[in-house]
């Protein structure tokens, strides 16, 4: 009598390879999107902390399998719901003064445009080597001030000025490159707008967010944005963020301020790690390594 494969006790009869099947979305399966959408919303909680998220998920994209173009955009995609996200959970609490802000985040997100437009004009090694010690020297700046607090103090110059000069100037960076973008906006709004440190970290989200949107409309008008990939790290993003936000209200300087130095200094590191950086080999080659 013949056996029924129906009937099978051992599923592995009927299917030898007892590995779980997923379904691919956007060119990644389901299991890894999952495992991205949780590394989005711990990047999500950092970043509305003290930025650096991008640490987490862009090398997590190009290591499930996204070219580098697509990665650094749908990494725009999820950052820009991660920043949105902290902002208005930020603002929900009166911690962003929006006839300051506005102009800023403005200026930001056209500039972050104009310097995505850019990114091919520019040269990528000078940024390579004035980045890591920019970083270097913000970690030590928020290490070592004294009087680095949640209290506003005396701003240096106008909001105006900020918005037409220094806002601009990290949003075009923002576009061409990058990584620290969040820890300038910081360093800008605690020493020359005087903010204390968590409405500095609350207007740093929103100009972000601006600077985000703003290349991702780009991206997205060349049409490299993995779509189904970024909007699931997207809602990641947004409930790190909210926790984020949460985390950085009720304790503010405490955790600001050393995850600050903690997250410069990775991200200085980082950089400093690609062996074709002209920084990592001045260094080596005056050491004779």
């Amino acid at each position: 009598m013949r056996a029924d494969p129906a009937r099978s006790l051992d599923p592995r009869e009927r299917n030898p390879d007892s590995r779980p099947v997923f379904h691919m979305i956007g060119g990644v399966d389901t299991g890894t999107l999952a495992g991205l959408f949780g590394i989005a919303v711990v990047a999500g909680c950092f970043d509305a902390i003290a930025g650096g998220g991008g640490l987490l998920t862009l090398p997590a994209l190009l290591l499930a399998g996204l070219d580098p173009v697509s990665a650094i955009a749908t990494n725009k995609l999820q950052g820009s719901g991660g920043s949105v996200s902290a902002s208005i959970a930020f603002a929900r609490r009166g911690l962003i003064r929006w006839p300051e802000a506005i102009p800023a985040a403005l200026a930001a997100g056209a500039a972050s445009v104009a310097g995505a437009l850019c990114v091919s004009l520019l040269p990528k090694s000078a940024l390579d080597t004035m980045v890591p010690l920019l970083l270097v020297g913000i970690a030590l700046y928020f290490a070592t001030a004294r009087r680095l607090g949640n209290a506003d103090a005396t701003a240096r110059i106008t909001p105006r000025l900020f918005a037409l000069t220094l806002a601009p100037a990290i949003g075009f960076y923002d576009g061409v490159f990058g990584p620290g973008a969040g820890s300038f906006y910081m360093i800008g709004f605690v020493t020359l707008l005087g903010l204390g440190v968590v409405r500095a970290t609350a207007h740093t989200k929103l100009a972000n967010a601006a600077s985000n949107l703003g290349s991702l409309a780009l991206f997205a008008a060349q049409g490299v944005v993995v779509w189904p990939v970024g909007l699931a790290m997207a809602l990641g993003a947004v409930i790190g963020a909210q926790a984020g936000s949460a985390l950085a209200v009720k304790l503010g300087a405490r955790l600001i301020r050393p995850l600050l130095v903690v997250i410069a200094c990775t991200m200085a590191l980082r950089l400093l790690s690609d062996p074709a950086n002209p920084l990592r080999r001045a260094v080596l080659g005056s050491l004779g390594l």
